[in-house]
């Protein structure tokens, strides 16, 4: 990434406290790169148990029956993936504004504000979740329906949803205290609660399905309760650690729920909701842009389709780990030398983790292109011609995942960093018209005329990640997101 003329000065709000543009704590002792590493190596670790047990719940979906309702099943997985996005929408908007807050709170030196953005956090996160948890319990006969899944598959689909959105109350809490954490520094205590919920998913999910009733037999519905029990162990915990009264040790910034005052804080609030509107609306939007491609997929004229699909997705995630474990540490960097104001060092703090980023995550897209085929079969096993027909289909999107990797990294950190900071209506903006432009109407107008497979449509998802890492690796370089205020 080029060197921009001039460094745009970020605006700080006034305090109390002066800072020297350097970081609290321990951060502060380190270089750029230690700093970096020390922050992403806890998440990294996190993406890497998240992915684990994704993979264990799916590699239990294949081997739940045979056949057509095999097909069904991983189609109606796939569904599952989307609206679980959809599940979070709210309660990411709300943990992005407490990132944003706490991060910048957290380089000012400011433990008093860094807690109530804690607490306000959690009772928007809890809200949101409760919000959303419902509307998508009311409404999710109409969204299964919109997708035009096979019988089979929207039965699945529904029970498995039907349980699993009870979650979301769950994650509102859990997002917005594991994001307060990694604000100011601490990686490591999110990474042991993910820990705890991640073992203790896979193997609720295993006894569910597996073993004899009353305790298993429940088939995909296993895999729901599974999730959902796991989540409330893991947010009970985190809020329980919350709760314990910390010593800070030199100029450490602490976070803890002692002594917290709950009642409803209008200004934080609305600070909150002026950095995490944007996100919600922004990923709101690309649900619903997703959900029209969704919608050719499951139009193509044979079964499997979503599956395949669904497939190549989970490996993709893969190339994730090291890109959300790499943004995590570049947006607390970010937000916390704002927060110092030394804008200088926020930008380098982007530009060198974005480096690493394409430097990993095109590391893992080389073995997408030499091996995509080894790939797939170590998540389904061709036993039958109906996953030898998922196989053939998820194979081209696998390799293809080798190719946009560059971009894919570029996205994850510079979106995220420019969240981090709070410029989440120029994410937004920027993002919405490459979606449109590109996913929407340059889709439909080849669907007119020549029609669509599934490889093409991972074509056209491939060429807008490559138009907005070329959009985003501008802004980023113009540095006006250095003003942006929480």
């Amino acid at each position: 990434m080029a060197r921009p003329g001039k460094i745009i000065e970020a605006e700080t709000r006034s305090t109390a406290q002066q800072t020297d543009g350097n970081l609290a704590g321990r951060l502060g002792k380190l270089s750029l790169s230690r700093q970096i590493i020390t922050l992403a190596i806890w998440p990294f670790l996190e993406q890497i148990l998240s992915f684990m047990v994704s993979t264990v719940d799916l590699i239990l979906a294949t081997r739940m029956a045979d056949g057509e309702a095999r097909v069904a099943i991983m189609d109606s997985l796939g569904l599952g993936g989307y609206v679980m996005w959809l599940m979070m929408i709210l309660q990411g908007a709300v943990a992005t504004g407490v990132m944003a807050i706490v991060s910048r709170a957290a380089g000012a030196r400011k433990l008093e504000e860094a807690r109530e953005g804690l607490v306000q956090g959690i009772l928007a996160g809890l809200l949101m979740g409760l919000l959303s948890g419902i509307l998508i319990r009311l409404f999710l006969p109409s969204i299964i329906h919109t997708f035009g899944l096979s019988g089979a598959a929207s039965t699945y689909a529904f029970t498995y949803l039907s349980i699993l959105c009870w979650t979301c109350p769950v994650l509102g809490i859990l997002f917005a205290a594991t994001n307060a954490l990694r604000a100011i520094g601490d990686t490591r205590t999110p990474f042991f609660v993910m820990l705890l919920i991640n073992v203790s998913n896979a193997a609720l999910s295993a006894c569910f399905v597996f073993l004899k009733a009353p305790i298993g037999g429940m088939g995909i519905a296993g895999l729901a309760w599974g999730s959902l029990l796991a989540w409330i162990l893991g947010t009970i915990v985190i809020v329980a650690l919350l709760f314990r009264k910390t010593q800070p040790q030199s100029d450490e910034i602490t976070l803890t729920l002692q002594k917290a005052n709950w009642r409803p804080h209008r200004e934080m609030i609305t600070r909150i909701s002026r950095v995490g509107i944007p996100q919600g609306i922004e990923m709101l939007g690309m649900w619903l842009i997703h959900a029209y491609v969704l919608s050719f997929i499951t139009s193509l004229p044979f079964d499997g389709a979503l599956g395949a699909h669904f497939i190549a997705i989970r490996v993709e995630s893969l190339s994730f780990l090291p890109g959300f474990a790499m943004g995590t540490a570049a947006a607390t960097l970010v937000g916390q030398y704002l927060g110092a104001n030394n804008p200088n060092m926020a930008l380098k703090a982007l530009r060198t983790t974005w480096l690493y980023a394409v430097i990993f995550m095109s590391t893992i897209g080389v073995f997408f292109l030499v091996a995509p085929q080894v790939i797939v079969h170590l998540i389904l096993p061709a036993t039958d011609a109906e996953a030898t027909r998922l196989i053939n289909l998820a194979i081209p999107l696998v390799f293809m995942c080798g190719i946009f990797q560059p971009a894919l990294a570029t996205n994850l950190i510079i979106k995220t960093c420019l969240r981090g900071a709070g410029a989440t209506r120029l994410v937004m903006t920027w993002s919405y018209s490459s979606l449109l432009i590109i996913r929407v109407i340059a889709l439909t107008i080849f669907h007119h005329f020549f029609g669509l497979t599934l490889t093409q449509i991972w074509i056209f998802m491939s060429i807008d990640l490559f138009v907005q890492a070329t959009i985003f690796t501008i802004i980023a370089n113009r540095g006006k997101w250095l003003t942006a205020k929480v």
